[in-house]
């Protein structure tokens, strides 16, 4: 069982040895392999960037949790996507995603990043500091929940504005 307590110090960039397990966690978490099959693309895309794909682990050293950011715009303005972020059943609600997504997002600042947006739960992402995308005019090409997108400045800057593009392996959303 993963002991949520010590979270923080159980996550860790991925390595190659940990490609097999992080498929494997979105496989479970979700009810197709698309998002599993996007993490494989991303590795061969120009937006991967290294040490911004996150796994959180038991105590024993077993990935259970998963978070990457990946390069994406915000019209001209470099930024990162994050997602998928995924957490094995058995350990949901144990605290493994939110070390992960913590983790990768403080390994973005300190490389430098500035922007974050995010496409999903509204209800989970805020705790990161996320907020409503619409309210800074950051905005996506196709229509999407207003509550769901979301954006956050790592540095605190403010937020440009515009339309997101994201890496190719996200096709047309």
């Amino acid at each position: 069982m993963f002991d949520a307590m010590r979270t923080r110090r159980l996550s860790r960039a991925e390595t190659d040895a940990d490609m097999a397990a992080i498929r494997r966690i979105n496989l479970a978490a979700f009810e197709t392999a698309a998002e599993a099959d996007l993490v494989d693309a991303l590795r061969e895309d120009p937006a991967w960037i290294d040490g911004l794909s996150m796994v959180s682990t038991t105590p024993g050293g077993d990935p259970v949790g998963y978070a990457l950011l990946t390069r994406c715009h915000i019209d001209d303005t470099a930024a990162l996507c994050l997602g998928p972020c995924a957490v094995l059943p058995e350990g949901q609600r144990t605290g493994a995603g939110s070390a992960a997504t913590r983790d990768v997002l403080a390994a973005a600042r300190a490389q430098g990043e500035r922007f974050v947006t995010v496409l999903g739960h509204p209800g989970y992402y805020p705790r990161f500091g996320f907020s409503r995308a619409s309210a800074h005019g950051v905005r996506m090409r196709d229509p999407v929940p207003d509550d769901a997108l979301m954006v956050l400045a790592l540095d605190g800057s403010d937020i440009p504005a515009g339309t997101i593009r994201y890496a190719a392996p996200f096709g047309d959303i």
